[in-house]
This record gives C-alpha cells, sequence and structure tokens, in this order.
C-alpha cells in the first residue's frame, strides 16, 4: 500500500535542507542537508521510500527563490511531482523566535500536507525564455538610469549646470560636449560617462527591436495588438504582461488579478473599527511597476480625445477591441483627474493602476461586453 509523503525543500545556492511530512503519523522525519543537486534529492527520495519499507508517492516544494524554476523542472522530469510555493501565501508563525532552514523545511512540507499556499505559475519553456530577455533589457535600462544621474551629478559637482528645461536632448548632449573644466582628468571623466551612455541607449535600442521582432509570432501577434489599445501600453509592456502572466484565464476575476500584482488595499480591522491600507504590494512587483508606469500617461491630455498615436497603435483591431480600449480610456482619464484634485499624484496613479488592470484582465479573457 502506498503512502504519500510530503517534502519541503528549503533550498540555496550553498546548499539543500529536506525534510518529509506524514499525515498519518503527524511528524517530521529523515532531516538531511544535501548539495545543491537535484541529483542528491532525487537520491535522497529514493533512500526514503526504501527505508519506508514499499513504494512511496511523493510530493515536494520549495518557496519561490533564487533558483527560478530550474529545480522544479529537473525533479518533474526524474518522475518526482514538484511544487513551487509563492511566499506570501504560506501561513506564518506570529511570535516565531528562532528560524532555520530545517524549521523552514519543515513548515514547507507541512504547508504542501494541508494545502495552505498557492503555487506560483510556472510559465513554458517559450514565455521563460522571452521573459528573461525583457528583464534583461530592463536591467539594461536601469543601468542607463542610473548613469545618466551619475552623469548629471558629476557636471553639478564641478560647477556646471545645465539651464535648460529638458535633460538628455540634443540641446543638453551638445552643451556637455562643449563644456570646458579647469582640469583636463575632470573632462576625460566626462566623456568616458558619455561614452557608456552612447553604448547602453544603443544597447537598448537594439533589445527594443529584438522585443518588437518577438511580438510578431504568431502567439504574441493578436493578443499584443490588443492590449496596444490602451493609453500608455507599447510592446515591452505587452510582451512582459504576456510572458509574466502566461495564462489569463487562471484567475477567475478581475480583482484576483490585480492582487496578483498587489494593487488591491489592504486591510487592518479589529471589532468594529475598520481601516484600509496602502495596497498590499504582494505580488509580481515587476508587472505592478510597469503598470503603474503607465498609468502615468492618464495624466495627460484631454479626456475622452483620441490621440493620433493611439489611432495607429489601435488600427487593424476588431471594432469592439477599440471600443473596449476607448472606453476604459476615458474611464481611467477620468479617474485619474478626479483624484489628483483632491488628493495626492502618487494615489492616482496606483488607483488607476489597479484599474487598467481589470481592464487588461477583460480583454484577455474576452470579458469585454
Amino acid at each position: 500500500m502506498s503512502s504519500i509523503l510530503y517534502v519541503g525543500l528549503d533550498v540555496h545556492t550553498t546548499n539543500y535542507t529536506i525534510c518529509c511530512y506524514s499525515i498519518k503519523e503527524d511528524k517530521c522525519f529523515a532531516r538531511a542537508q544535501l548539495a545543491p543537486d537535484y541529483k542528491e534529492v532525487v537520491k535522497y527520495l529514493k533512500q526514503v521510500c526504501k527505508q519506508r519499507g514499499g513504494e512511496c508517492e511523493f510530493l515536494c516544494g520549495y518557496e519561490a527563490g533564487c533558483l527560478g524554476y530550474s529545480l522544479y523542472h529537473r525533479l518533474s522530469q526524474a518522475g518526482f511531482p514538484c511544487v513551487i510555493l509563492a511566499p506570501s501565501t504560506m501561513p506564518t508563525v506570529r511570535g516565531k523566535r528562532v528560524k532555520t532552514d530545517s524549521r523552514d523545511a519543515e513548515n514547507i512540507s507541512r504547508c504542501l500536507a494541508y494545502h495552505t499556499y498557492s503555487a506560483v505559475y510556472v510559465p513554458n519553456d517559450e514565455n521563460n525564455a522571452i521573459k528573461e530577455y525583457l528583464r534583461m533589457r530592463d536591467d539594461a535600462k536601469g543601468e542607463l538610469k542610473r548613469l545618466k544621474q551619475q552623469t548629471i551629478a558629476f557636471c553639478t559637482r564641478n560647477g556646471a549646470c545645465f539651464d535648460g528645461k529638458q535633460y538628455w536632448t540634443k540641446r543638453h548632449l551638445d552643451w556637455m560636449h562643449a563644456l570646458v573644466f579647469n582640469h583636463p582628468v575632470l573632462k576625460e571623466s566626462l566623456n568616458e560617462y558619455l561614452v557608456r551612455y552612447y553604448a547602453l541607449v544603443e544597447k537598448v535600442e537594439l533589445y527594443d527591436r529584438r522585443i518588437e521582432e518577438f511580438s510578431q509570432e504568431a502567439s504574441y501577434e493578436i493578443p499584443v495588438r490588443q492590449l496596444l489599445c490602451f493609453k500608455g501600453i507599447a510592446t515591452h509592456t505587452a510582451m512582459s504582461l504576456l510572458t509574466e502572466v502566461g495564462d489569463f484565464q487562471r484567475f477567475c476575476t478581475a480583482d484576483r488579478f490585480a492582487s496578483y500584482l498587489g494593487l488591491t488595499p489592504g486591510e487592518d480591522s479589529s471589532g468594529d473599527s475598520i481601516r484600509h491600507t496602502g495596497i498590499t504590494k504582494a505580488g509580481n512587483s515587476h508587472l505592478r511597476r510597469l503598470l503603474v508606469e503607465a498609468a502615468q500617461s492618464y495624466g495627460r491630455g484631454a479626456v475622452g480625445r483620441k490621440s493620433q498615436k493611439i489611432k495607429v497603435k489601435q488600427k487593424g483591431n476588431p471594432p469592439q477591441i477599440i471600443a473596449y480600449a476607448d472606453k476604459a480610456n476615458e474611464r481611467l482619464q477620468r479617474k485619474f483627474y478626479k483624484i489628483a484634485l483632491r488628493s495626492k499624484h502618487n494615489i492616482a496613479k496606483t488607483a488607476v493602476a489597479r484599474e487598467l488592470a481589470c481592464f487588461i484582465w477583460g480583454m484577455m479573457t474576452n470579458h469585454i461586453a
């Protein structure tokens, strides 16, 4: 007679801490520390099965973290079912003062046994590969942003302050190239900053062209074209949404999708006292940031007026998709101005980002009536 054993792994790049839990016996056993290699985990599971004196069914699990999906795929290919647990959905013990890898592994095994967790969605190989490319591009963009700040700070420290309204325009770059300092090494330093700037700009442009090519593939072309109908969403954001989320149908409601992004308000209530807090931020922080950035565009332009850029982006889509996006764009723009007038600008951006996420879910799941 087979028995199900729940295997919790607390994984690090240096070692794996592992243990088994049996509901029938209500205890953890076979605690061990292994080398960070899936083959060691497979060997451990076979030894446990042998010690139990018969065939065992295993369900392995570990928290989402530095290993990504690699251990999941390797254990699954070896014939051992595995899940990745979302840490934000796992129960926490209040007042716990002792935290060790062994206790973490035990907690994971119990969560698996009693299903007190939500599993992380595992994308297919194509989605995962393109997602990694998009994040690599975002890293380069972040490096470019930091370099711009460092270059402006360098100029300011050395008495050169630009009197124009916008930085990094042609006029600003020409101004920096024409700067003269009281020591040649300072000019050499500025030139090195600018060389790195031009190299990073060229790299980001190259990555963006490659992302445009990805968006033309059969599996992405139609949903990307639909997402571009929304104001503030470009190809990069659309591709990030499609590759990070994978299957929008796994969220039964728009609120569930917004919750996945961490854009829903938190609550701290007790008795008759009800107090709502800021957004939970317990979800996909990468997509949340992209949608908040997209929401800023709703603070510009006249309500209900469609720009030529939006018309070009919407071209080729079915009339019902365009009508749905136009309704969303007008509603979100009105909401942005209404909240911004009586509250802070950041609150308006966050509120619009949450509702934009709901409209995106509606379009991707065909709830556009």
